[in-house]
């Protein structure tokens, strides 16, 4: 064998010219990149700059917020100190009263500080993971039916919507429950395209756990999903009514065990349920935070709904594109609604079974029982509710713009992005004329831009194929510039308070209870600047060594007037939280106060019980009087909170808040300290004894 025949061979042999496998890891990495065989190279590149850029706009100045709602701050610093309160969503880790919500979205914040300890960040991170796990669902579920490009135009706009991007850096409930709400979408299309009990009952799951986040707003959504199984799932009607039938005892079962256990479990041997009257967490639900909201009579409210609206903002069809709700939501809703009739026409004459089709009644559904109920409830209401359309809208641009552009060599096709466009590039020159003072330059490019797109769209099939790209380009351009410029005002703001709303201040926008009155940065809810803590005290140190009037990761922390209030907390004094710590252990609660809010600052600050007397409004018959006077004798409280009674009476609601503070002012010493009132509920008196009688005297 000479050189030649050797080199022929060896180069012709299997182990020369085989090419080396692919590691594990490089194989997994190689998938995670590339996606599926079966989409366009750059679909899921695009779709993980998407995710990226998402996470990166939501994380920017997260802490900027504080405490956020400290409402919430409070019971998930309770439920990270107690596992009593982790389960039942106490206000206090002493399990006095319960916020006026289920708890699951709590248990999530818990957890989190449970790993990285109280702060600001660990409170805020799950919702940032909630938002970007939205779009990211949201992506896969109408690129199933519509393709990679539907796909990823619903994910931005979702991930740019003012109220979206608000409320997936805020710890209220509505990230949790907006994130469900689009897993139960999704689990929906995955029943109907397999036919699938199973997974019709997971959609039950997504919805149980919903209702564990914010009570009955989950089920508004589940008319949509139903009627899409019923319409579009592959098997007999028969069938199809017993999957449904499945699915709702699903719900019963996921959400029902929780319920149980609260109802069936003594009164003595749980908190209070916050928000009810009578110790339910079904009158809570049924109540208060159910037919309440829609016909404003909710028992132990501040500021009932009434006709009309009343304290809430006026109902109507035209409620979500008024300037309180418009610029939080409203930017895509033309577009959204004008998509949806067309792909229904679209679609009209195909199979019932028709994918697509199912897609448009699971989104469009959830838009219209959704917005119709917030346009017509006259209970309460805030704008940034609205959170709960965000997806269904987006979707729906996502899915309606793709089937127009597959028509577009049609004059249907071509009208409707024509119409949407423009009625969207109008839409936005409106919503930005309300902020007129703010980048008032904006509405002229969103405009003019806008309308040349739609004017492109109508010769789409005269104008050279070099320039369409130019007409998309400036379609999307026109569409997004205002939403993404109000939500990169919200993200360089700080939000925090009870009421709070994206994008700058605008002109006619609604202030205090029903109003947007979002509290951003050193503003109050309504626009009004903040107090400095009541007698200038100087503030002292919060959690984890960062300057008081600060939370840990240096965030201000707004403060309102007395020790708090309705709608926000203050932040406690060095010699407050001092004072409140001193032989801390010898108390179930180092202070009570009347009403969440003022409870709230006070825990944060010392890390500490405290009593919110009344619950979130002070309204709530807990404790009574006699129980609290049961507490001071048996020394279970060191002090009582004055000034910040708003818990009255109103609504129908209990006034034991107000029999309480006379109690205590008739009966103890008011002392000063860090310039703020209090009352040592150990000290009674000159002429007292400290003792209670029947009378509630002493």
């Amino acid at each position: 064998m000479n050189l030649t025949t050797l080199t022929r061979s060896t180069l012709e042999s299997p182990s020369a010219t085989a090419p080396a496998e692919p590691t594990r890891g490089a194989g997994r990495a190689q998938r995670l990149w590339r996606g599926s065989p079966a989409d366009p190279a750059w679909a899921r590149p695009a779709l993980l700059g998407l995710l990226v850029a998402t996470a990166a706009l939501y994380l920017y100045n997260l802490t900027a917020s504080g405490w956020a709602n400290s409402f919430y701050s409070a019971a998930v610093q309770a439920g990270s100190a107690d596992w009593q309160a982790f389960f039942f969503g106490s206000s206090d880790a002493a399990n006095s009263i319960t916020v006026d919500k289920p708890p699951a979205s709590l248990w999530i914040m818990a957890l989190s500080v449970k790993v990285f300890g109280l702060s600001s960040f660990a409170i805020l991170l799950p919702q940032v993971v909630m938002g970007v796990a939205s779009v990211g669902v949201l992506y896969a579920t109408v690129k199933k039916s519509f393709g990679a490009q539907a796909g990823l135009l619903a994910g931005a706009v979702l991930a740019l919507t003012p109220v979206a991007v608000l409320m997936f850096r805020f710890n209220n409930p509505d990230a949790l429950l907006t994130f469900l709400m689009v897993l139960a979408a999704w689990a929906t299309m995955k029943s109907i395209e397999k036919t699938s009990p199973t997974w019709f009952m997971v959609v039950g799951v997504f919805i149980g756990l919903a209702f564990l986040t914010k009570t009955l707003q989950a089920f508004l959504v589940v008319p949509g999903f139903a009627l899409a199984y019923l319409v579009a799932a592959r098997t007999s009607l028969p069938k199809r009514i017993w999957h449904v039938v499945l699915g709702g005892l699903s719900i019963v079962l996921s959400a029902g065990w929780w319920v149980a256990v609260v109802e069936l479990l003594p009164a003595s041997m749980r908190p209070y349920i916050g928000g009810s009257q009578n110790n339910s967490f079904l009158e809570l639900t049924f109540g208060y935070n159910g037919l309440g909201r829609i016909t404003g009579d909710e028992t132990g409210s501040v500021g009932g709904g009434g006709g009309g609206g009343g304290s809430w903002g006026a109902t109507g069809l035209g409620r979500m594109f008024n300037a309180e709700i418009g610029g939080q939501i409203s930017w895509f809703i033309p577009a959204a609604l004008i998509l949806l009739a067309a792909g229904l026409y679209f679609r009209g004459r195909r199979p019932r079974t028709d994918t697509r089709r199912a897609a448009y009644l699971v989104w469009g559904a959830w838009l219209l029982v959704t917005g119709l109920t917030f346009s017509l409830m006259a209970g309460i209401f805030h704008a940034y509710y609205t959170v709960a359309l965000a997806p269904a809208v987006a979707a729906l641009v996502g899915m309606g713009a793709v089937e127009a552009w597959e028509g577009r060599s049609g004059a249907g096709g071509a009208i409707t992005l024509a119409v949407a466009t423009a009625a969207t590039s109008v839409w936005g020159f409106v919503l930005l004329s309300r902020t007129v003072e703010w980048n008032a330059w904006l509405r002229i490019i969103v405009l003019a831009v806008g309308l040349a797109a739609a004017l492109g769209f109508l010769v789409l099939g005269r104008i050279h194929r070099r320039v369409v790209p130019v007409v998309v380009g400036a379609a999307l351009f026109a569409a997004l510039l205002g939403p993404a410029a109000y939500s990169v005002q919200t993200v360089a703001t700080g939000h925090s308070g009870s009421i709070v709303d994206a994008g700058p201040a605008v002109a006619g926008g609604a202030g205090g209870p029903g109003g947007g009155g979002g509290a951003r940065g050193g503003q109050a809810p309504g626009g009004a600047t903040r107090l400095p803590a009541p007698g200038g005290a100087t503030p002292g140190q919060a959690p984890g060594g960062a300057p008081q009037g600060q939370v840990p990761g240096g965030a201000t922390q707004g403060r309102g007037g007395g020790m708090g209030g309705l709608l926000d907390a203050s932040t406690p004094s060095t010699a407050v939280v001092s004072a409140l710590s001193a032989n801390a252990d010898q108390y179930t609660w180092v202070a009570a106060a009347t009403g969440s809010q003022n409870a709230a600052g006070l825990q944060l600050g010392t890390q500490l019980p405290v009593m919110a007397i009344g619950g979130f409004n002070g309204s709530d018959p807990s404790p009574t009087l006699a129980q609290f006077q049961a507490y001071v004798q048996a020394g279970k409280i060191h002090y009582f909170v004055g000034g910040g009674g708003f818990g009255g009476g109103q609504s129908g609601g209990s006034n034991v808040s107000s029999q309480i503070s006379s109690w205590v002012q008739q009966n103890f010493t008011a002392v000063t300290i860090g310039g703020s009132t209090f009352y040592d509920l150990t000290q009674p008196a000159s002429g007292t004894t400290g003792t209670t009688s029947s009378t509630g005297t002493v």
